[in-house]
């Protein structure tokens, strides 16, 4: 009882101390009854006998533990199934809820590891059914078993694989899930006049759970509020048919108040979501349709619950499935259409004009206008729809409550957070032109209407002296609103052609278009840092992303009648004309808006996406706008290449310049444009070696080098590559040389300059092809190795730095890079080195893996890019200079296979791939040289016979790791596993052997035979060969050993 007592007390520490210390001792001294399988039965002793809840969370939790981690005997988990079940019926009333819940999670857990094992573990409902027809208390733990019990089947767990879970959940579904739910429907109907009870909150979450639960295996994203079709089982059908069903909820959402109404609410759009499928006829369905109609009509006329917001979002939502699962026929149908139609216009009205109230919940209900009128023309039959009736009114109290937001926001000093929200602003757009376009003319009469007078006061404020800003910037948002929406409506084109719309989208472009050309006029021009007035210049770059999209290009031939009333409006006659606008602009952004991050990110990207088509880059290159660009390239021009913050920016503009210089595909055309980086560089190499580390040299070199990697990634071809190597070898090689020196410890420099190295060795469209008389790619690769030495030697003999990943691994992560890059480029010959005594490939290979061996394992792969360099190196290292690889001491070499062990745990299943086929480059030598192989022995198979026999152990370890792998987990890259588990097999029966052995003893006793059986059929027909049919038997034999060992 002494011991006990003192138990008791370490326990409260553990969960109450404020003292860390006090805290850590608590939890040293207790995990024994968690990790240590013999302490069960004294969790069990502490569960009867202690006095404290801390002590019984204790022996609960650490049960939970050893049940979830060890694989306990089958007996063991029923007595503990057992007791627990006891012990809640006994002594459950009078626990605390944090005790009763933990006890549940581990009731409820054991009972789903144990589910195929023995039948008594799916009794679990049975008992639950015990609880409920007893006392209020018991009844409340009845319901939370239900509850965890659903929640933890349709929840994966770390323990099982996806597969098994999935299995298991399955299982469950069908054995036990409809049976769960008709009891929340009883227990909800018991209760419904017992006012807030707890028992009410429990069976409505219970009718939730069961509703949310995975049924078909899809795992859909948990953190997203959208629902999709809900595959509910045939099982079902007479349940959801009953009318009493939907009832429940309707009237628990009126009788209740939140959280319990919302919980109803969301029972219900479920419920909406339902297959359509499901119904045994369309008379049910209608039945069904009619029943949620009339249900919401109600609640649109009482307005019940609708002043909670969480009430308010989840009743949308419950609209907004109307149209996403039913047809506009069957909608129309209903008796109570009309009356219904109305209420819910009324109610999008009303939250589109309390926009503070709506958020962005008024994009469910615009989302079901948007769908309805997109239905129209399938609609058969003569119905009153009513649409024509409420579209414009909606669409016009929507635009009226997007200007109150400009005014409201504005006058408040408050920024609009929605033209802020990108993601919330698209939200909101998506559904604007179907509606628009629904009822076209009336519409755009009423946004042009709205927007003329706005224009005009704009305009007429070019000049105008003094200037009541805030009037100004009220302004500016409510222009940047209505741009946006014009911009929305022009994204989708009527699709039918007809003349009258595509006028009318001319109307509306040229008031935006007459807008620009005022944008950057007059007092406008001192108004590049006001927030609004960034807010429209985003506003014209999605219009013209949009209007290019429709309207520009290719789709020009099919919009001449837009053109020709452009023409009669601005004077612009064709697509280039107004390309030669947006240019413009693009242009005048660059050059005006150096400390708008989002102005230059945007206009910059409109900016490299004209220029990437193929139809618009030969478009822009007929303008005197583009022209000039692409010869003024330089700060003094766009200033915005000079803040030192931006210099990421300037890799975008090279790229967008530079797919511009390669159009023609002219070497002149490239000289003349490259003239202002041939400025840059003279006098960068210039520069006396005193003052190279100034500052200003420093920030110059360092946007030369984003620069240039800009202008490299936009070479596609063998010929325009050509032009840049040819510009860049070998006169201004030196000098990346010379920055290495001076600047080796200063990453800010050292990153660029490798970044444009590794886009420079990348082969890719084939683009580093040479004669095959050409030195070139050995030339570029000596080039590169001097670079690494360089670079490796320095920043190895630099003192640690307290940000290690940016003072030096992010730099060795390149390096990797770029060595893998030219490895894998099939550009080089490298057997010219040795063959020569020329030491660039070794020195190159050296100094990487000095490089690599600086970083510890641990760091390797806690680094997601580092780890992703490192592992894409070592495959290509050991599939193209295994020999180097072998001639390695063995510490080295086995710190790289010991590397690869770890590789093959990790998540990402690249990783995991490349280590796979590394591993298998190594076997594969191992078996053709070794065990196979011919003597005398070649120096490199005698190098990897000695280091696998001063590490006998690495290998075996390999194969372990693998066969986990492959057998108990749901691999991403099955086939990729294959082939080194077959190759390791092969050169060690001995290894295999063993491995086998050890994973039969790891398995219960009674599967043993049968998996014995498993590992014979394995070899199955498969040779002692690495043939490609070879392999392909084997993975044959492997899928089928695989799905044979699971099914238990």
């Amino acid at each position: 009882m002494e011991n006990l007592a003192q138990l008791e007390a370490l326990c409260e520490r553990l969960y109450n101390s404020q003292d860390s210390a006090e805290r850590a001792y608590a939890e040293n001294t207790l995990k024994c009854f968690s990790v240590n399988t013999n302490y069960i039965s004294q969790c069990e002793y502490i569960m009867e006998n202690a006095r404290t809840s801390y002590a019984l969370l204790l022996a609960s939790s650490s049960l939970l533990k050893q049940v979830t981690e060890n694989k306990l005997p089958l007996q063991l988990r029923l007595h503990i199934r057992d007791h627990v079940i006891s012990y809640l019926a006994a002594r459950g009333p009078n626990l605390e809820s944090f005790v009763t819940g933990s006890l549940i999670q581990l009731l409820c857990r054991v009972t789903k590891l144990g589910w195929f094992d023995d039948d008594r573990f799916g009794d679990l409902v049975k008992d639950s059914i015990n609880f409920l027809g007893q006392g209020t208390d018991h009844k409340a733990i009845g319901l939370k078993i239900l509850n965890q019990l659903v929640n933890e089947m349709n929840q994966p767990n770390m323990e099982l694989s996806l597969t098994q879970h999935r299995r298991v959940a399955g299982a469950f579904r069908d054995h036990s899930l409809l049976q769960i739910y008709r009891i929340s429907l009883t227990s909800l109907s018991e209760l419904k006049n017992d006012v807030r009870s707890k028992l009410q909150e429990l069976a409505l979450s219970l009718s939730l759970k069961c509703l949310s639960f995975d049924f078909i295996g899809t795992s859909s994203d948990e953190s997203s509020d959208e629902v999709g079709t809900i595959q509910i089982p045939s099982s079902w059908k007479a349940i959801l048919e009953d009318p009493s069903t939907l009832q429940i909820y309707f009237d628990y959402y009126a009788l209740t108040k939140p959280p319990l109404s919302k919980e109803a609410l969301e029972c219900l759009v479920r419920l909406a979501s339902v297959r359509r499928s499901l119904f045994a006829s369309d008379a049910t369905r209608l039945n069904f349709i009619a029943s949620l109609m009339m249900g919401t009509k109600d609640i649109l006329e009482t307005g019940k619950g609708l002043g909670d917001h969480d009430n308010y979002h989840e009743f949308c939502r419950l609209l907004g499935r109307f149209k996403v699962h039913y047809q506009l026929q069957e909608l129309v149908s209903m008796e109570g259409y009309n009356a219904w139609i109305g209420l819910v216009a009324g109610f999008t009205v009303k939250s589109l004009q309390s926009w503070q109230w709506a958020g962005s919940s008024i994009c469910y209900l615009l989302g079901l206008w948007s769908r309805m009128v997109s239905s129209i023309p399938y609609l058969k039959g003569d119905f009153a729809v009513r649409l024509d009736e409420f579209v414009p009114k909606i669409l016009e109290t929507f635009i009226s409550s997007r200007l109150d937001v400009a005014e409201e926001g504005i006058s408040d000093d408050l920024s609009d957070e929605t033209l802020d929200n990108i993601e919330m602003l698209q939200d909101q757009l998506d559904f604007f032109p179907y509606l628009c376009r629904y009822q076209y003319g009336t519409c755009s009469t009423y946004i042009m209407n709205v927007m003329d007078p706005i224009l005009q006061a704009y305009m007429e404020g070019v000049n105008f002296q003094p200037v009541d800003r805030s009037k100004l910037a009220v302004i500016e948002t409510k222009l940047a609103w209505m741009v946006h929406i014009i911009a929305a409506v022009l994204k989708v084109k009527q699709l039918s052609g007809m003349e009258p719309q595509e006028t009318i989208d001319a109307d509306l472009a040229a008031r935006v278009l007459q807008l620009v050309n005022v944008m950057d006029t007059g007092l406008y021009t001192e108004r590049y840092r006001e927030e609004s007035k960034q807010w429209l210049e985003l506003a014209v770059l999605a219009f013209f992303q949009n209007f290019k999209k429709t309207y520009v290009g290719d789709q020009a031939a099919h919009a001449a009648k837009l053109y020709v009333r452009l023409s009669e409006l601005l004077g612009l006659h064709d697509h280039l004309m107004v390309l030669s606008v947006i240019v413009r602009k693009l242009a005048t952004n660059l050059k005006c808006y150096s400390e708008s991050k989002d102005v230059i990110d945007e206009t910059l990207s409109l900016f490299l996406e004209m220029a990437s088509g193929y139809m618009t880059g030969k478009l822009l290159l007929k303008l005197e706008t583009v022209q000039y660009i692409m010869l003024h390239h330089n700060k003094e021009h766009f200033p915005f290449l000079e803040d030192y913050n931006s210099s990421r920016r300037r890799t975008t503009f090279y790229h967008a310049i530079g797919l511009l210089i390669f159009v023609e595909d002219s070497p002149i055309v490239f000289k003349r444009s490259m003239d202002p980086l041939s400025q840059v560089l003279i006098t960068l190499e210039s520069t006396p070696d005193a003052m190279f580390q100034n500052d200003s040299v420093k920030y110059s070199f360092i946007g030369l080098m984003r620069d240039l990697r800009g202008i490299t990634i936009a070479t596609s071809s063998r010929r325009t590559y050509g032009f840049l190597f040819d510009w860049i070898y070998p006169a201004h090689m030196p000098l990346l040389l010379k920055a290495i020196a001076h600047w080796a410890d200063a990453p800010e420099v050292t990153i660029p300059l490798l970044k444009f190295m590794a886009e420079f060795v990348l082969n890719k469209s084939q683009r580093l092809t040479f004669d095959s008389s050409s030195p070139n790619g050995i030339l570029l690769f000596r080039e590169v190795s001097k670079l690494i030495v360089a670079y490796g030697s320095r920043i190895l003999s630099l003192p640690s730095h307290t940000n290690i990943y940016a003072f030096k691994y992010k730099g060795v992560w390149i390096c990797l890079l770029i060595l893998a890059r030219a490895l894998s480029g099939n550009y080089v010959n490298f057997g010219v080195f040795e063959l020569y005594g020329d030491r660039a490939l070794a020195d190159a290979l050296d100094i990487a893996l000095r490089m690599i061996l600086s970083i510890p394992l641990a760091d390797i792969l806690a680094y997601r890019k580092v780890a992703k360099a490192y592992y894409s190196f070592v495959e290509i290292l050991l599939n193209n200079q295994i020999k180097f690889a072998l001639s390695l001491d063995t510490s080295t070499f086995m710190y790289i296979v010991r590397s690869l062990d770890s590789g093959l745990k990790v998540l990402d299943s690249n990783i995991v791939s490349q280590c796979a086929s590394a591993v298998d480059h190594l076997a594969t030598f191992y078996f053709n040289n070794i065990i196979m192989g011919e003597a005398p022995a070649s120096p490199a198979s005698l190098n990897f016979a000695r280091h696998v026999s001063e590490c006998p152990d690495a290998f075996p370890d390999i194969l372990r790791s693998l066969f986990q792998i492959v057998l108990f987990e749901d691999s991403g890259n099955y086939w990729s596993l294959n082939k080194p588990i077959l190759s390791l097999i092969l050169i060690s029966e001995e290894m295999y052997t063993s491995l086998k052995a050890q994973i039969l003893a790891s398995q219960p006793v009674d599967q043993q035979q049968r998996l014995h059986q498993c590992f014979d059929s394995l070899m199955e027909n498969v040779n002692k060969s690495l043939e490609s049919k070879n392999r392909e038997r084997f993975s044959h034999n492997l899928t089928r050993f695989k799905n044979e060992l699971r099914a238990k």
